[in-house]
């Protein structure tokens, strides 16, 4: 099967996309967007690969179903439109920029801006149907979204893994903790944040980390 996606992640991931496991989960989100409101829009579904290619990749934020309000989700973990009022995880996550780096983020929502400088904004399942939290877990996407973070462990170094909540933590449990920089706190959810998310200096310590190794820090604005 080909899918339409960044030419490096098409090599990277052509193994997954011949599987079986995802000619199934092709054939059910093609029957969920054909009969019902699925977000984020088809054509965003890999939005988060076309933004950031493997070998560029510094950052990997890891979220877990994309919005599933209206006009929410633009196929980029914990990322809204331009323009879309930011949900409260986000606003809380730059609450944290600020007080970490002293830097005030730009208002948008739209974190593209992070992804072309190398930030993989990650969703373990990658599409929802609207309303619907949860909805599309369990149809193959995880085990996908597994075998991205087991390549970027395997084959690159050097890579920061921001890991917010319980499910992020369970998810990156295999990464290659040798290589890369693991960094863990609670979910930046209002009913979490103040447990640790808040002054839990990801943003710095991940620059700062870059930046030993010799690469360009990421401009958390």
């Amino acid at each position: 099967m080909y899918v339409r996606i960044e030419p490096s992640w098409q090599r990277i991931m052509s193994g997954e996309f011949n599987s079986p496991y995802f000619e199934q989960l092709t054939g059910f989100i093609r029957e969920a967007y054909s009969h019902g409101t699925v977000y984020p829009p088809a054509g965003r579904i890999f939005a988060a690969f076309d933004a950031c290619a493997f070998d560029k990749i510094k950052v990997v934020i890891l979220g877990q179903d994309p919005y599933h309000e209206p006009g929410q989700a633009n196929g980029l973990a914990f990322s809204v439109n331009d323009g879309v009022a930011l949900p409260p995880s986000l606003i809380n996550i730059f609450k944290e920029i600020a007080s970490d780096t002293g830097v005030t983020p730009y208002p948008s929502g739209d974190l593209r801006r992070w992804s072309n400088q190398g930030v993989l904004l990650l969703n373990a399942t990658l599409t929802v149907a609207a309303g619907q939290a949860g909805s599309h877990q369990g149809k193959g996407w995880e085990e996908f979204t597994d075998a991205v973070i087991a390549h970027i462990s395997r084959d690159l170094s050097g890579v920061v893994f921001m890991l917010w909540g319980n499910y992020a933590r369970r998810k990156g449990a295999t990464i290659d903790r040798t290589r890369h920089l693991v960094l863990e706190s609670p979910h930046p959810s209002p009913l979490s944040a103040h447990r640790g998310f808040f002054g839990n200096h990801h943003f710095s310590l991940a620059n700062n980390y870059l930046q030993r190794q010799g690469k360009e820090p990421i401009d958390w604005r």
